[in-house]
């Protein structure tokens, strides 16, 4: 069974911030698949999961915890359903990416993300793969954590629906095909529209 973990906040004020990336990418999984979101087994408290699409089973799930203790959730959720960290891929918001770019990792280090941070620290391994989705850094001045925690800005919401679905493809790809061809497929074509622009 493959884990599709989607990183954010709970909470009403969080849904359409920068940093909830990871919960927009899940729900649109969720929501080609007709999937319906239920809370974890209650041997797993703190997440809402949903279970089982094409050929290989694959479990998707959300933490309910705050970002900085999402790693309470995965281990949980990985060791419930006995899932390696192979075959695990973490949706999460990255700053130092422009907003619209993707970037698929086998395997790293938090890069200053919590919810990257408390995963690691929970499993124990950096060897997991990540799916980092650009939300761009903003202006400098501000405050970081007033950046990812703002909504999206009005040029960004034109485009905003476009990239969750090529971070859904992509995700989908990795439960399909393993994160190798992910990185091949997503880390070049964002390459290629990188020089482009």
């Amino acid at each position: 069974m493959k884990l599709i973990v989607g990183l954010g906040n709970p909470g009403r004020e969080y849904r359409d911030t920068r940093h909830n990336v990871g919960f927009l990418v899940l729900d649109e999984i969720a929501r080609r698949h007709r999937l319906t979101w239920a809370m974890a087994p209650s041997q797993v408290p703190d997440a809402f999961v949903v279970k089982k699409f094409g050929a290989e089973p694959v479990l998707l799930a959300k933490p309910l915890t705050f970002m900085n203790r999402s790693g309470d959730a995965v281990a949980g959720l990985a060791r419930y359903y006995d899932i390696g960290a192979a075959d695990l891929i973490v949706v999460v918001d990255e700053i130092a990416l422009p907003f619209g770019r993707l970037r698929a990792r086998a395997r790293g280090s938090a890069g200053g993300h919590n919810g990257l941070k408390s995963i690691i620290e929970r499993l124990g391994t950096t060897e997991f793969a990540r799916l980092r989705l650009g939300v761009g850094r903003g202006d400098p001045r501000r405050d970081l954590a007033d950046h990812v925690l703002a909504t999206f800005e009005p040029g960004e919401r034109a485009e905003l629906e476009l990239f969750i679905a090529r971070a859904a493809d992509a995700a989908e790809m990795f439960a399909a095909d393993g994160i190798l061809k992910a990185m091949n497929a997503y880390n070049a074509e964002d390459a290629a529209s990188a020089t482009e622009n």
